[in-house]
């Protein structure tokens, strides 16, 4: 998955939507409304249909996205492109939010690194790095690029963004959360 992901939004032009395809290299890309949920997509080829004149995002858009969440398998993601017959996906958090895109280069990529690899990079970058906990404090466990986290951190605000994180290391095809957190930081005081 790629976590830096070109959006464009409902009333992005024509214009604008093909000089951020030549711009990033790119097939196509999701149209996002101002919370970052998924409305639909673009691509090239939508664009190729659009007549002359002032067209946006939102009147070329394919809807409904087809989209993932970063739980799911490299294999299911596989399917549903083969499926639908699509070359990205867009992939959701648990709230509908887009975290990132899963094209067929980043399906074919997740086999070239090793689980070990990657448990290194969530210790070294996450655990330690964002956390700033020792290495064994939350044990990292992969296979087959699928990251499982366990453990208790300080704070449940820490979580969300050490998951999504895990979800960005390149060659991480999903991410089982089963962290836990000593405060809970989310609920206002004296509640």
């Amino acid at each position: 998955m790629t976590g830096e992901v070109v959006v464009a939004h409902r009333d992005t032009p024509v214009r604008e939507l093909v000089r951020l395809l030549q711009r990033h290299r790119i097939s196509g890309l999701p149209v996002v409304d101002h919370d970052d949920k998924v409305l639909g997509m673009v691509s090239g080829t939508d664009l190729a249909r659009a007549p002359e004149g002032g067209r946006t995002a939102g009147e070329l858009m394919s809807t409904p996205a087809v989209t993932v969440h970063p739980e799911q398998s490299v294999s299911d993601a596989a399917r549903v492109m083969e499926r639908h017959g699509i070359e990205r996906l867009p992939v959701i958090d648990e709230e509908d939010r887009l975290i990132g895109i899963a094209t067929r280069r980043d399906l074919l990529r997740v086999f070239l690194r090793t689980d070990g690899t990657i448990r290194r990079q969530v210790i070294d970058e996450i655990v330690v790095g964002a956390l700033g906990l020792p290495p064994d404090a939350v044990a990292v466990s992969v296979r087959d690029g699928m990251v499982t986290l366990a453990g208790r951190v300080e704070r449940r605000s820490d979580i969300p963004p050490a998951v999504r994180s895990a979800y960005r290391v390149e060659g991480v095809v999903g991410v089982v959360n089963g962290l836990t957190y000593r405060v809970d930081d989310a609920r206002p005081s004296g509640v």
